[in-house]
């Protein structure tokens, strides 16, 4: 997302805080925050994509496979 996408989000945040919004602003400000939520949310998953966890072993294992394995390991605990 560029810093303008950005500037408009908040410019329309301001704008409702003061004056409100029309109809036509408060459908963009919903459209420009879910394409930003969008954007953060594949950002993250790629970050997590390329974590990787060290176990008390010295094994490296990626951070979905130790969810996964915490997960499991919670369950046959309970």
């Amino acid at each position: 997302m560029d810093a303008s996408m950005i500037e408009r989000i908040n410019a329309l945040a301001r704008k409702a805080k003061t004056e409100g919004l029309t109809e036509a602003e408060a459908a963009e400000r919903e459209a420009l925050r879910k394409a930003y939520l969008a954007e953060f949310r594949a950002g993250l998953r790629q970050r997590l994509d390329s974590t990787y966890v060290q176990t008390q072993d010295g094994a490296k294992i990626p951070y979905k496979d130790y969810v996964r394995l915490a997960k499991e390991a919670k369950e046959k605990e309970s």
